[in-house]
This record gives structure tokens, C-alpha cells and sequence, in this order.
């Protein structure tokens, strides 16, 4: 018999996220899954952006956040 693994994501959190609508709505364009896919990937690519501008805060010739580049 093999065990039962334990959910990624707590049922009580998904339980929360589903408590506004019907689950289905969830699966809908623009519903709860496009959204938190959304949420999700800005996170991920503000992450990446911090992550990349932080690594030469030391030289001289960097990026200045979203702008251009300046000497």
C-alpha cells in the first residue's frame, strides 16, 4: 500500500481562495486561476529583476532599475 503524499498547497488555503465563488468560476477567463497564475509570475519576474540589478551594485556601469543605463 503506498501512502497518501501530502498536498503542495494546504486544503484550508484553497478552501479560502474558493470561498468567494464557485468553483468553477475558478477555471474561467479572468477568473481565480488567471489570476493567481498572474500574481504568481510578476512575483517571479520581480525576483528575477532584483536578483539581476543587485548582483553589480559594486561596478560603476550599471543599470538604474527599469531606465536606461547610466555612465
Amino acid at each position: 500500500m503506498t501512502r497518501r503524499k501530502e498536498p503542495v498547497i494546504p486544503n484550508d488555503l484553497l478552501d479560502q481562495l474558493l470561498a468567494g465563488g464557485a468553483a468553477s468560476a475558478a477555471f474561467e477567463q479572468g477568473g481565480l486561476l488567471d489570476t493567481v497564475k498572474k500574481a504568481l509570475t510578476e512575483r517571479a519576474l520581480n525576483a528575477e529583476m532584483d536578483h539581476h540589478l543587485a548582483s553589480g551594485e559594486d561596478a560603476g556601469n550599471t543599470r538604474n532599475g527599469y531606465g536606461r543605463k547610466t555612465v
